[in-house]
């Protein structure tokens, strides 16, 4: 998964998403990203737990979109 993210690593706050979208922990994020299921084994993301950080990757990537949106440049002012 780190790969697949590996250009949105450093600029998405992780602890933040988990929270949000998965009410888990970080530490439970990061475990996943690295494949490491919660008993320290192998396992990375269910299927299920793909799409819902599909989902909020969407839903993140709008509320920039729509935040970005609302961005006006000051009248009055070339820079």
């Amino acid at each position: 998964m780190k790969n697949v993210l590996s250009d949105i690593l450093l600029a998405v706050s992780w602890r933040e998403l988990s929270n949000t979208y998965f009410a888990r922990s970080s530490s439970w994020f990061y475990h996943k990203m690295d494949g490491i299921d919660g008993n320290g084994g192998h396992g990375g993301f269910t299927p299920e737990e793909a799409e819902q950080l599909k989902g909020a990757l969407y839903d993140l990537a709008n509320r920039i979109r729509r935040a970005a949106d609302g961005i006006k440049a000051p009248e009055g002012t070339t820079d």
